[in-house]
């Protein structure tokens, strides 16, 4: 294989990769933009949509699509449970409270896993049966057009919903000025459950999505693409939709370049140390705007 067909390849494998690391990155953007908060139990969800996958189709044998709509409500009503009964009372606690309850609330949902399923890892194949295809010396797996497929018409579909739709509108009013937007009649808690709601469905596509690449469920399997999820949605401007697809195919793209040409090991400190040159150059991020604070 040339030089330039490997990177080509290693591109698209990037291209796979960010597109799962921006799914996951949508539901951290879309929280913080509305609710002014990082929900760090968002990577989990993808775990608990894996497992549920798992239980669907692996256990309970159903069709893989009815498999796939259980696991999307599921992780769904899981992310407006979580924002009810651990968030919504610490609407107004200082900005510190609300951190260590949704780490914490990550540590439940990890334990909760550990207890019903065991740390032994758990072997789960590739619901994607599609067949890879070649492009003259390149090898596009199935899992990967799959992948960008659905994270396309995610993206489109989450940005058209957001521009185009009443609850779009209701979403960006609360984002810009909560105060200002119940006085216009905006149901403010309703909204920031569709957020939660919405954010928690793309975190369980991703975690198809992944598990069908990796093939190997563990309770702790969300954290790190998760963390990294948290990364790009900074790298690309946390609170911005276009920012959080942006940032999440650029680490993947960093990533897959990485392992490929430099080292496996060196491969996340890359990831990070990208993270901290954008910072210091932007520290809004790639697509962030920056606030004046008023006094």
């Amino acid at each position: 294989m040339s030089l330039l067909s490997g990177i080509l390849e290693q591109l698209i494998n990037g291209l796979r990769t960010g597109s799962i690391y921006a799914l996951i990155a949508l539901g951290y953007t879309m929280v913080y933009g509305i609710a002014k908060m990082i929900n760090f139990a968002h990577g989990d969800v993808i775990m608990v949509g894996a497992y549920s996958l798992y239980v669907t189709i692996g256990q309970l044998e159903l069709n893989p699509v009815l498999g796939v709509l259980i696991t999307i409500a599921v992780c769904s009503v899981l992310g407006v449970t979580i924002e009810k009964v651990a968030y919504k009372p610490l609407r107004k606690a200082p900005p510190l409270s609300v951190l260590i309850t949704a780490i914490g609330m990550s540590f439940l949902l990890q334990n909760l896993a550990l207890l019903i399923f065991k740390a032994t890892p758990i072997p789960f194949g590739s619901i994607i049966k599609m067949p890879s295809i070649s492009i003259g010396s390149i090898n596009i797996s199935g899992i990967t057009i799959v992948t960008l497929i659905v994270t396309t018409i995610s993206m489109v579909g989450l940005t058209f919903f957001i521009n185009k739709t009443k609850t779009g509108r209701a979403m960006r009013a609360v984002s810009e000025d909560k105060g200002a937007a119940e006085l216009m009649g905006i149901n403010v808690n309703r909204t920031i459950s569709q957020t939660f709601a919405i954010g928690s469905a793309l975190a369980a596509v991703a975690g198809i999505l992944f598990i069908s690449q990796y093939e190997t469920l563990l309770p702790t399997l969300g954290a790190l693409p998760g963390i990294k999820a948290f990364v790009a949605a900074v790298l690309g401007g946390i609170g911005s939709v276009p920012g959080a697809m942006l940032g999440g195919i650029i680490l993947g793209i960093i990533e897959s370049l990485s392992k490929a040409y430099i080292s496996t090991q060196l491969a996340d400190a890359i990831v990070f140390g990208v993270l901290v040159i954008v910072l210091l150059v932007k520290p809004s991020g790639l697509l962030g705007k920056k606030k004046t604070e008023k006094v």
